[in-house]
């Protein structure tokens, strides 16, 4: 295991406890703790910027700022049946305050559960309509007793700002390549942490790319509210619309079961293509293909009618198809260095694939002659004709009508090792870039 997986999983672990929202001091912790961690000997990090409370975006409005001090009910004797000091997962987001004694049949009004998994306490919340709740295990609720509980919940609503990250990494071209991720959940590990961890490893992994070809964008954003809030907002959507080649919405990859593609509204972008050959090769086929009628994260603004910026999601379990997924059993005990690392070794197998994704040409007719240049095996016995084939098949296929992704695509051979491939016939005059 590589001490990647495992930093990124420690991160993890120091970023779960934070209490957060669609706004808030708890993203602003993030926001702050991310940008800490990319920053490095360049200093080069994270651009924190605030839209305030009310600006309309597109058919929506920024909402008011939520900030939470305290939540708990507690019974006749004083006993805490549950606090959000224990897990901020037991106040419903965007809860409005109270302080109020109330007989179980109506504390019971005001309390969500999961029936069907009455074990775990569920995520819940009320953004855009104002009220209070509270979360716990169905068993918990069952085992409540006849008597008098006290609601409590010391919160304020106000004109704030929604506040997100953001990082552009110039290269050789003003085509961009695209990455989004959330951070609007409070404790939950594999739909909330792990985004932003990917995220933050991925960019130090950008920066280490020698010549960049292209310029890379990054976002950490409140979901839905902060996508929309970003597209409507600095003229951001004409750039993108002219700009971005490629984008992928990170979301649930730091658990161990599963790959997964969300694609686009289409299915036939560049980011579909380049994803799609990843998964296989990485996953030798084992992985989860979603269409776009699958889609629930900020995939869906970022291909809405009007925008149509090609970007697709990669999960490792797609969000809503896991069962832990808003509930809290969605723990770090979900999440693992094994998952992180695997998650990773798919961005940056992504990254590698883009940078070098070009069409080539052969400058030679016929198979030219590899011997002599040290690229085939002088001596011809059993088993030694396999280790060239995969080079064979891209001089084939080398004839301008492909790019590096289609040739993996025909061949199966996987991008990284075309990659090395390409480098080699470039190096000995045998190839050219179209």
């Amino acid at each position: 295991m590589s001490s990647i997986g495992q930093s990124m999983y420690d991160f993890a672990t120091e970023l779960f406890p934070i209490n957060r929202s669609i706004t808030g001091e708890g993203v602003r912790q993030t926001l702050k703790m991310c940008s800490d961690r990319i920053a490095g000997e360049d200093g080069i990090t994270f651009e924190i910027k605030n839209v305030a409370s009310g600006t309309q975006v597109f058919d929506w409005n920024v909402p008011k700022e939520w900030k939470i001090n305290a939540a708990y009910i507690e019974d006749e004797a004083g006993n805490h049946i549950v606090d959000m000091a224990v897990s901020n997962l037991h106040v419903m987001g965007y809860s409005t305050p109270i302080d109020e004694w109330v007989d179980l049949e109506e504390l019971k009004q005001h309390i969500f559960t999961l029936p069907d998994q009455p074990d775990i306490v569920p995520y819940v919340t009320s953004y855009y309509k104002e009220r209070y709740g509270f979360c716990m295990s169905q068993n918990q609720l069952d085992s409540l007793k006849p008597g008098k509980y006290h609601m409590y919940i010391d919160s304020e609503l106000f004109e704030g700002n929604l506040t997100y990250a953001e990082l552009v990494l110039p290269g050789e071209s003003d085509e961009e390549i695209f990455f989004s991720t959330y951070d609007c959940h409070p404790s939950m590990a594999n739909n909330e942490v792990s985004g932003p961890v990917l995220m933050c490893e991925l960019i130090k992994y950008v920066k280490t790319i020698q010549n960049r070809h292209y310029t890379y964008r990054f976002i950490i954003i409140p979901e839905t509210i902060g996508s929309i809030t970003y597209i409507a907002t600095d003229n951001h959507l004409q750039h993108m619309k002219q700009h971005i080649v490629a984008g992928f919405n990170l979301s649930c990859v730091g658990d161990d079961r599963d790959y997964s593609i969300v694609h686009s509204k289409y299915a036939d972008t560049l980011a579909d293509r380049v994803l799609t050959n990843v998964l296989k090769t990485h996953t030798e086929g084992k992985y989860s293909d979603y269409s776009f009628l699958k889609r629930g994260s900020d995939e869906r603004q970022y291909n809405s009618a009007g925008v149509d910026l090609p970007v697709v999601c990669f999960c490792r379990s797609k969000f809503g198809e896991y069962p832990e997924y808003h509930t809290s059993a969605d723990d770090m005990t979900l999440v693992s260095p094994e998952g992180f690392q695997g998650a990773y070794d798919v961005v940056t197998q992504v990254v590698d694939a883009l940078e070098n994704n070009k069409t080539f040409v052969m400058t030679v007719p016929c198979e030219p002659q590899l011997g002599k240049r040290g690229l085939f095996p002088t001596v011809s016995k059993k088993g030694s004709y396999d280790a060239v084939m995969a080079m064979m098949y891209f001089m084939t296929y080398a004839d301008g009508r492909n790019d590096l992704i289609g040739i993996s695509e025909i061949t199966g051979v996987p991008v990284k090792e075309l990659i090395d491939i390409a480098h080699k016939l470039h190096e000995n005059g045998l190839v050219e870039v179209k």
